[in-house]
């Protein structure tokens, strides 16, 4: 094996490139991997409006580029390339396999921020929609549609928390679930019930949007037990069918849960590897904020350096 590195990260969201800070700061020398989508999800964000120093706002690819030249500014070195397989070793002090395509790479800490993809229905309006009124994440972009209507698809825990959240900050919120029933737990669905401005459509599906210049106006839905479509005026839809983290080429070697996402020990980023960390959407199912996944970022940095100096 011949140069071995100190750190290896892998994406390029909040949580990479915050890591890459970190890391390089404590001249670990770290080398990042993009990945397929530089930048991770807020590329397809348009404004950012909650991440601390920026006042005005900033867009999401923006923010990214910003983040990467901080991450570059000490000598981080970014590759436009994504791991496509890791070997990890199971002793402490072991060095780690990582490729990239057929590249070979070697490496003592591995900090994982690979983050997790939104479940979207596959709508082709929900990519002409996209930044224009179509949103995975209430809690970002909820904001832009205070005193307004909007559409919440989804009957899960995560469709409910989104629709009680915007509940506080629009007009009206209708939630569609494509069965009779709720899969959130008893008490988000209890939560929803006793939220004056939730309407709940049960039998409803979302399958198609309008609207002009690339803003939503209107949903198009249909009652999938008579195939009914009617439409609903709303300036936003947000959808809330869950997201899928990208653990897939960790498998069989990482601990997961149940849904995928990488489990870290309490209080740390550290993961059942010996010199192998977590950071982000990766392993945090709940938050789902940039400025969480920046956090954590942090924290994977400080966790490999304290572990590279335990080993000296």
């Amino acid at each position: 094996m011949e140069n071995i590195l100190d750190c290896i990260i892998v994406g390029s969201g909040p949580s990479g490139f915050t890591a890459a800070i970190y890391a390089a700061r404590a001249d670990l020398k770290p080398e990042l991997y993009t990945g397929l989508e530089p930048g991770g999800q807020l590329t397809t964000t348009t404004e950012v409006d909650n991440f601390p120093g920026y006042p005005n706002g900033i867009t999401g690819p923006e923010m990214m580029m910003d983040l990467q030249k901080q991450a570059e500014r000490f000598e981080t070195k970014v590759h436009y390339e994504m791991i496509t397989k890791a070997e990890f070793s199971l002793e402490r002090g072991g060095i780690h396999k990582l490729w990239a395509g057929n590249k070979e790479l070697f490496a003592k800490t591995v900090i994982i921020s690979t983050g997790a993809t939104a479940k979207y229905l596959g709508l082709e309006d929900e990519k002409k929609y996209s930044g224009g009124g179509v949103s995975a994440c209430a809690t970002c972009d909820g904001f832009f549609y205070r005193g307004k209507d909007v559409i919440v698809v989804g009957g899960g825990d995560t469709a409910a928390e989104e629709a009680t959240y915007l509940s506080n900050i629009c007009n009206k919120v209708t939630m569609l679930v494509r069965k009779d029933h709720f899969r959130a737990s008893k008490a988000m669905e209890k939560r929803v019930e006793n939220t004056p401005n939730i309407e709940v459509k049960y039998f409803h599906e979302l399958v198609g949007i309008e609207g002009e210049n690339s803003l939503v106006e209107r949903a198009v839905v249909i009652d999938n037990r008579t195939q009914e479509k009617s439409t609903i005026d709303v300036h936003g839809i947000f959808i809330a069918i869950g997201h899928t983290p990208n653990t897939s080429i960790f498998e069989g070697q990482i601990n997961l849960d149940d849904n995928g996402y990488i489990i870290t020990e309490a209080k740390s980023t550290r993961t059942n590897i010996p010199g192998v960390f977590a950071a982000g959407d990766v392993q945090d199912h709940l938050y789902r904020q940039a400025i969480t996944a920046a956090g954590s970022g942090c924290m994977a940095a400080m966790d490999a350096e304290k572990y590279l100096g335990e080993l000296k």
